[in-house]
C-alpha cells in the first residue's frame, strides 16, 4: 500500500502546474501596470491598487473559504477552486473598466490561499512520511518558477498582445492545472469528525499562532525590500533597467534553488532549518546594506538573499500542518493568508522608510524584520524543548 509513496509521484505535477498558474497571476501584473493604467484611464499608483487589492483578498478571504468548505472532498475542492481561478482571470480578461478588473481580481485571490493549503496537505500525503517538505517544495517550485519563467513571459505576451492577452495565457494553464487535478490527484476520504469548532480551536494554539507569526516577519522582510529592488539597483547600485530584468532572474534561480534545498533540509531537521534560515535571511540583508553600493557584490547577495529567503517556506508549512493535525487544510491555508498580510505589511513598511529615511536602509529594515522572525524561532524551539521534558 505504501509502495506508491516511495517517490514523488506524477500528480504532483499538477499541484506544480496550479503553483506555477497562480503565481503568474499574482505577479505578472506588476510589469504590466504602465498598460493597464492606460488602457483603463487610471494613475499607476491606482493600478497598482490591483496588486495590493490581490494581497489582502487572499489574506482575508482564503481562511473563510477555507472554513466554508472544509466538509468538501479535497478533489473535489481543488477543482472548483481551479474553475473559480479560470473564471476570475477570464473575466479579468474581458474587464471593460478598473472596477470590474478590481473585483475580478478579489474573486480570483480566493482561490490563492486555499489552494496552497489544500494542495499542500495533499501534496504531504501522496509521499512517505520523512519525505513530505520536499513534496511541499515541489508544489511550491511552481510559484518559483512563475517569477523566473512565467512572469516575463507573460510581461512579454502583454506587452507586444496588450495586457489582456496575459490573463487568457493564465486561463490557458487553469485549465491545463483542471485537467491534470482529475486526471491525476486521487480521490481521498473525508474526515467527517473535523467540526467547525475543532478547526478554529486547532487554528488558535498559541504555537501555531507563533509560527504564523514568524513567517509573516519572514515575509516582510522579504517585500519590505523585493517591492522597491527595482529603484534601490537604478539609484544605489547604479544598475540600468535592463540590467534589472537579469538581476530578478538571478534572484527568482536562487529562490527555487532555496525552495528545493530548503525542503530536503526541513525533511532532515525542520526547527533548525528554520532557525539557520531566519539567521541567513537577516545577515544577508545586512551585508546588502553594505554590498548595495557594489554592483558586483550586489548582484551575488541578492542571489544569496533568494536562496535563504525561500528556503524557510516549506518547513514553516509543515510545521504548521504539524501542529495543527485536526484542520492541516485549513491552518495551511491561514499560513498563506499570514505570508500574504506580511506582504502587504512589508511593503507598506518599505514605503515609509523610503518616505522618512531612504532607498539606501530598506536592507537594514529586512534585516531588522528577520530578526524578529528569528527570536521567535528560537522561542518556539526553547517552547519544543520543554514539552519532551
Amino acid at each position: 500500500m505504501e509502495k506508491h509513496k516511495e517517490k514523488f509521484p506524477i500528480s504532483l505535477l499538477s499541484l506544480t502546474a496550479g503553483a506555477f498558474a497562480i503565481g503568474m497571476t499574482e505577479f505578472v501584473i506588476m510589469g504590466l501596470l504602465p498598460n493597464v493604467a492606460a488602457d483603463l484611464q487610471v494613475s499607476i499608483p491606482k493600478a497598482g491598487q490591483l496588486i495590493t487589492g490581490y494581497a489582502l483578498g487572499v489574506a482575508i478571504g482564503a481562511p473563510v473559504l477555507a472554513l466554508a468548505t472544509s466538509r468538501l472532498p479535497q478533489k473535489v475542492l481543488l477543482c472548483i477552486l481551479m474553475i473559480l481561478f479560470i473564471i476570475g482571470n477570464g473575466v479579468a480578461a474581458l474587464a471593460p473598466n478598473y472596477g470590474v478588473l478590481m473585483a475580478a481580481r478579489l474573486f480570483t485571490s480566493l482561490a490563492h490561499g486555499t489552494f496552497f493549503g489544500v494542495g499542500s496537505v495533499i501534496a504531504a500525503g501522496l509521499v512517505a512520511p520523512g519525505r513530505q517538505a520536499a513534496a511541499v517544495s515541489v508544489m511550491m517550485a511552481g510559484l518559483t518558477v512563475a517569477n523566473i519563467i512565467g512572469v516575463p513571459f507573460g510581461t512579454f505576451i502583454g506587452q507586444h498582445m496588450g495586457w489582456r492577452a496575459s490573463f487568457v495565457a493564465v486561463v490557458v494553464m487553469g485549465v491545463i492545472t483542471l485537467i491534470g487535478i482529475i486526471a491525476w490527484i486521487p480521490k481521498i476520504p473525508h474526515d467527517p469528525s473535523s467540526s467547525f469548532v475543532r478547526q478554529l480551536r486547532a487554528l488558535a494554539q498559541p504555537k501555531l499562532l507563533l509560527v504564523l507569526l514568524a513567517g509573516a516577519l519572514g515575509c516582510s522582510s522579504l517585500f519590505a525590500v523585493f517591492t522597491y529592488i527595482a529603484p534601490l539597483l537604478q539609484e544605489i547600485t547604479g544598475i540600468g533597467e535592463r540590467g534589472v530584468t537579469w538581476v530578478l532572474v538571478l534572484f527568482g534561480i536562487g529562490v527555487t534553488l532555496g525552495n528545493i534545498v530548503g525542503g530536503k533540509l526541513a525533511d532532515w531537521k525542520l526547527m533548525p532549518t528554520l532557525l539557520v534560515g531566519f539567521l541567513l535571511l537577516a545577515g544577508i540583508l545586512a551585508v546588502l546594506g553594505v554590498t548595495a553600493h557594489v554592483p558586483v557584490l550586489a548582484i551575488l547577495t541578492i542571489f544569496l538573499w533568494g536562496v535563504a529567503a525561500f528556503g524557510v517556506l516549506p518547513g514553516l508549512q509543515v510545521r504548521i500542518m504539524s501542529l495543527a493535525k485536526d484542520a492541516p487544510a485549513l491552518a495551511s491555508t491561514s499560513n498563506h493568508s499570514a505570508l500574504n498580510l506580511g506582504n502587504a505589511g512589508g511593503a507598506y513598511l518599505g514605503g515609509a522608510v523610503i518616505t522618512h529615511a531612504g532607498l539606501e536602509f530598506l536592507p537594514w529594515t529586512g534585516a531588522l524584520l528577520s530578526l524578529c522572525g528569528l527570536l521567535i524561532t528560537l522561542f518556539i524551539m526553547g517552547w519544543d524543548r520543554r514539552t519532551e521534558r
